[in-house]
């Protein structure tokens, strides 16, 4: 709860005299009009916030561009928040513009169209308190209230709805059918199940129909698919302002003049509305008589006069005349005669509303930067309050306000803390403060989203934000919501195409031809069919499915087919594992010769530490601290560390690297810092530099970019040891750069460096602490089989904020590139232009500069001279081009976050991992990305391509939907990770079996037994298998066989049963006969049976060659079981009476619990 000290400190800017004549003029005197001048952007959303708590009316703020109408919505949010914090009632609302325009053959990005909407339906339904938009936002016409209010879905229990209507009425609002629902603006269907995953809600929603009826909502958690919450009712907002019906396309299509309609949204169909659904209405028109503010009218009227500008080239090509869309701003501020309305002006002047009154002004000032100097913010804050100002600092975590109450205690500056404290709860991070004054304080540490603030004389009111205190923050952070991982690598997710390739643990590779039904036995059985060498065909029963992996390699080329029987697969799994075994004895070696040298034991953190480690801008993520941690451990044993940091660009690595270089400091010792190129070397010097700037600690650059007499004072202060941390190429590892102390020597991506400096790090590393980082993702197994043989920590945690890639597929088409370069331009973003073709690479990039005239190009390839390369993409990096027109060699570790347009040329030559990696260098950062995939106007696709293509497309989302890209990238990983050689066996055995064998060898060579792998056959006659009529679709049935066979013990067995009856209804008798089966095979294969045969009266039983079996304690057994006996030929037979299959499958559990006492 947030203090009533901080509430009331903020109603206190409500006294000025003339916010008070301004509420009163509108509430008392009636007038229309009036002016409000003097204030920055902090104090104006203070004062709309006020102005709206005041008249108890809708406020329509309008301001001229997306940012600051977005800048002037996180303010106006963050004071709401402690103004009106009562749950319920109407919040505010931001209505965006789109970022694309008519005729442009572009659709706006998806979260803006699905904000709209939400938005839209939210003012039609009287749900909206202050709305705040961009002019173009504004200026976009609509249909009216009734209209969007028939757009969101309230979803009651007893209501009764046809399942089919509600999956077409998802449709037409945006929603997609996709199994599992695992991101919002998803919905599934399993029998009388309905899943939906609402825009913006925190939780997915289960509903169980009874025929028409709901008779149950539930919420349930994306990760495992399991419910959690009951609820009475759930609302489903839209993701369209225009219901998306087919036949709405097909005439809209027929309308804007296109050929050819093949059921979906063509590129730019929002525009084409209009044509068949005129629209009269405006935004203002939805709220129920708004005062509207304009916000800066002299801008409104430039940006007005921009927008129409940009239209009118545009006329011929979009799709419904322009006037049919926008509104003139004249037309818009006439068209509500009798309203009430403000400009507000940051400058106080002579407005153009011809105001009777006198314009009222309310003076404020921007704080002045302190810039991460914390000393003269509290000496700044000491100031203002001996003046009587009351000071708020605003924090945009918990941990920043933690952070603050440090250093205000630590400068013996009395505060106040801005949440309500319960008696006896005090937080444990203000026990030990001796300055939390409370309510003697005048200055208050307030958790909120200001990142500027305002200084408000009059009121003697000081709002500081938190960019006023520290420099802008890098765009990371702790993590956001984002798609699930469910099953994504895990070896259950069995997602299976004819024509893919699958792995039987004794036949090797084969291609799985589909799924088909047998008659077995008196009962119907489900196979799978998969095909070898020679066109072998092995139908393998769906109840073994434990026996089957789907194939993942790490080459582009398809597997070479194995022959049945498992002759060839047991060969090339003995040649893997010989060259396994020594690459892991090489890497124990290592590991056993650093863990016997001597090394320097760092001191434990001093406070300096705490302090750096505080003094970062935003909060470390979990994965962050666990690999600080793990580091420090290191660090403080008296042996040479040599630890691999693994994580995504943008993930965070360097600060963790930072914080270990501080450490290292601390006792005196020098760090170095090894770049692979000379552009990532001052890509780390300036993020290295502006680190340690607030501590007395000199970081230099040994690099082609210094020139010789630099480079010779830098050696020299470096061995006088001067410097405290070097950063350079491989130059460090020259002979002339010597240490009088190295403590740390940083290695930015190894794989990337020559054998010479190989071998020169390999020396280093048996005396010197070594941290290497790679931004290639290492799969979490193989991290887990290394343990003991590489020292490794994986930075997981995405960056917090990270938007969705808006990703175009689209002709080769010269205006849908201009569209797309100058849309990013406007925003003060940069562009990737990628051009495969060196011979064509300048010509393309002069058409680009033809096009885009006011375009800085800069053109960049694999065959250009090292320094020249260098050159241009340092002048990328430092906003010297707006556009890099390149081939593929885009630079893996750099990161320029303002690059957040992609466009790729002949896009269907490449491979589907190639596209993602390429994709991947945008949406680095909290603006929206783009990526156009571009093939060309002439060329028909295969159905290859295509495919590919319409992946890429589909998977435009964050985190683990992309499964096969997304691997290839983990296979990459652990190439880079074990070596070119072990890539190629990958490839030949496949992921999973890789691993499998990489475990067994490292077990063996740590000396820990490893146990005979055991694929139990079991024959009981049973009806085990899963009905069509259960689960329908093939493949969820297939994945749901997968699961059940890979459940093992009883916990996870009951686990996956409750899983089953919440998501597809109560399972059938053949559905739990199948999970006990399961089980049973499960304990006889850790028992070492390798088959077990029901014949007659009793049950046969044959154990594996390798199990260990006491040869007295089974005799015994045999002896003290009527009717038991053990054949010459080594089976056990044990007599059974006649039970039904559930009690068969309990006593049999039963008897293989006895056995397992036998070894």
């Amino acid at each position: 709860m947030v203090h009533p000290a901080v509430r009331e400190l903020l109603e206190h800017a409500s006294r000025h005299p003339a916010f008070q004549e301004l509420v009163r003029r509108f509430s008392v005197e009636g007038k229309p009009r009036a002016q409000l001048g003097g204030l920055v952007p902090a104090a104006k959303a203070l004062y709309l916030t006020l102005l709206w708590q005041a008249l108890e009316q809708p406020v329509l703020v309008v301001a001229d561009s997306n940012r600051s109408a977005e800048t002037l919505f996180e303010l106006i949010e963050a004071f709401f928040e402690i103004l009106a914090p009562a749950r319920g009632g109407p919040k505010p609302l931001f209505v965006p513009a789109f970022d694309t325009l008519p005729g442009q053959d572009l659709s706006p990005h998806n979260e803006l169209k699905e904000q709209r909407a939400a938005a839209l339906f939210r003012i039609a339904s009287r749900a909206a308190s202050l709305v705040v938009t961009p002019l173009a936002g504004a200026l976009l016409r609509t249909e009216s209230a009734s209209a969007y209010r028939l757009l969101a879905l309230r979803l009651r229990l007893d209501d009764e709805i046809a399942m089919e209507d509600l999956a077409a009425h998802l449709e037409s609002i945006g929603y997609e059918r996709r199994e599992p629902v695992e991101a919002e603006g998803e919905y599934s269907i399993r029998g009388g199940i309905f899943d939906i995953f609402p825009a913006q809600a925190h939780k997915p929603v289960r509903i169980e129909f009874v025929g028409d009826t709901i008779e149950s909502l539930r919420r349930f958690d994306p990760e495992t698919q399991r419910s959690v919450l009951r609820v009475e009712e759930c609302t489903v907002l839209p993701l369209e302002e225009t219901p998306r019906t087919r036949e709405l396309l097909r005439e809209l299509a027929e309308r804007s003049g296109r050929r050819e309609f093949n059921g979906e949204p063509f590129p730019g169909w929002e525009f084409a509305v209009p044509l068949v659904r005129p629209r009269q209405h405006s935004l203002e028109s939805l709220l129920d008589h708004p005062v509207v503010v304009w916000d800066e009218p002299e801008a409104l009227k430039a940006e007005n006069e921009r927008l129409w500008k940009k239209l009118e080239p545009l006329r011929e090509a979009s799709p419904a005349p322009p006037e049919q869309l926008f509104f003139h701003l004249g037309e818009l501020m006439a068209s509500a005669p009798g309203r009430r309305e403000i400009e507000l002006r940051e400058l106080a002047l002579e407005g153009e509303l011809h105001v009777a009154e006198t314009p009222l002004e309310i003076p404020s000032r921007p704080p002045v930067p302190f810039r991460n100097n914390m000393q003269k913010a509290v000496e700044d804050a000491r100031q203002l309050s001996g003046q009587g100002y009351r000071v708020a600092f605003f924090a945009a975590s918990q941990g920043e306000v933690e952070r603050l109450a440090d250093i205000f205690s630590e400068y013996e500056l009395p505060y106040q803390l801005g949440i309500e404290i319960q008696k006896g709860a005090t937080p444990d991070y203000l026990a030990d403060r001796a300055y939390l004054a409370m309510e003697l304080a005048s200055v208050y540490l307030v958790q909120g989203q200001v990142r500027r603030g305002s200084i408000l004389p009059a009121s003697r009111l000081a709002l500081i934000g938190y960019e006023d205190l520290f420099e802008a923050r890098d765009l990371v952070g702790a993590p956001g919501r984002q798609r699930s991982h469910i099953a994504v690598f895990t070896p259950e997710s069995l997602d299976l195409k004819p024509g893919d390739y699958v792995v039987h643990a004794q036949h090797g590779i084969g291609k799985f031809i589909g799924l088909r039904q047998m008659a077995t036995g008196g009962t119907s059985e489900d196979f799978m069919l998969v095909e070898y060498a020679g066109e072998s065909k092995l139908n393998v029963p769906l109840t073994r499915l434990d026996l089957i992996q789907k194939y993942r390699g790490a080459a582009e080329a398809p597997p070479v087919l194995d022959k049945l029987g498992g002759v060839t697969w047991a060969k090339t799994k003995s040649r893997v594992k010989a060259k396994m075994r020594d690459m892991a004895e090489e890497l124990l070696k290592l590991y056993a010769a650093r863990k016997m040298a001597e090394g320097f034991g760092f001191s434990p953190d001093s406070n300096w530490q705490r302090e750096f480690e505080e003094a970062f801008e935003y909060t470390a993520t979990r994965d962050q601290l666990q690999a600080v941690a793990e580091i420090k451990r290191d660090l403080e044993t008296p042996h040479p560390m040599d630890r691999l940091l693994c994580g995504d660009v943008g993930f965070g690595k360097t600060e963790v690297a930072m914080r270990a270089a501080f450490k290292v400091l601390g006792d005196g010792k020098q760090v170095a810092v090894l770049a692979p190129t000379t552009v990532l070397a001052l890509q780390h010097l300036e993020t290295f530099r502006k680190r340690f700037q607030a501590f007395p600690v000199r970081v230099e650059m040994l690099s082609r970019f210094r020139s010789p007499k630099e480079i010779r004072a830098v050696i020299e202060d470096l061995k006088a040891g001067k410097v405290d941390i070097v950063i350079g190429t491989h130059r460090i590892l020259s002979k002339d750069v010597e240490f009088p102390d190295l403590g740390l020597l940083v290695v930015d991506e190894e794989q990337r460096f020559g054998v010479r400096h190989k071998e020169r790090l390999k020396q280093l590393r048996q005396s010197v602490d070594v941290l290497t980082m790679s931004a290639t993702p290492i799969p979490r197994t193989l991290h887990m089989s290394l343990l003991g043989l590489r020292d490794m920590s994986v930075i997981e945690t995405p960056p917090k904020d990270r938007l969705a890639i808006q990703t175009v597929v689209a002709k080769f088409n010269p205006e849908l590139i201009r569209s797309a370069i100058e849309l990013e331009l406007s925003r003060g973003g940069q562009v990737y232009f990628v051009h495969n073709r060196v011979e064509t690479i300048w010509s393309r990039a002069a058409a680009i500069q033809e096009l885009v005239p006011q375009a800085r190009i800069g053109v960049g390839h694999g065959q250009m001279g090292e320094d020249e390369l260098e050159k241009v993409l340092l002048g990328f990096m430092r906003r010297e081009s707006d556009v890099f027109v390149c081939t593929t060699i885009v630079e893996n570790g750099l990161d320029i976050p303002l690059a957040n347009t992609i466009i790729i040329e002949n896009a269907e030559r490449y491979g589907l991992s190639e596209l993602y990696q390429l994709r991947g260098r945008v949406g680095r950062s909290n603006r929206r990305a783009y990526a156009y995939l571009l093939v060309p106007q002439d060329t028909e696709l295969t159905e290859i391509a295509r495919k590919r293509l319409a992946a890429l497309k589909e998977f435009s989302d964050l985190g683990a939907g992309f499964k096969i890209a997304a691997l290839d990238l983990e296979l990459r990983g652990a190439g880079n990770l074990l070596g070119g050689e072990q890539h190629g066996h990958i490839a030949s055995v496949g992921y999973e079996t890789y691993l499998k064998l990489l475990d067994e060898t490292a077990r063996e060579l740590r000396g820990e037994p490893v146990a005979p792998e055991v694929h139990s056959m079991l024959n009981l006659g049973l009806d085990i298998r899963i009905p069509r009529e259960y689960i329908s679709d093939e493949q969820q049935r297939l994945r749901a066989y997968k699961r059940i066979a890979d459940s093992g013990d009883a916990g996870k067995a009951a686990a996956l049963v409750a899983e089953l009856s919440d998501r597809y209804g109560p399972p059938p008798e053949e559905v739990l006969r199948l999970v006990g089966f399961s089980r049973l095979k499960t304990l006889a294969a850790r028992a070492g049976i390798e088959s077990m045969e029901r014949r007659g009266g009793g049950i046969n039983i044959k154990f594996h060659p390798g199990a260990q079996v006491d040869p007295e304690k089974l005799m015994k057994l045999v002896s003290e079981t009527e009717g038991a006996q053990f054949t010459p030929a080594g089976i056990l037979r044990l007599p059974i009476a006649p039970m039904d299959p559930g009690s068969l499958l309990a006593h049999l559990e039963d008897r293989v619990q006895s056995l397992m006492a036998v070894q």
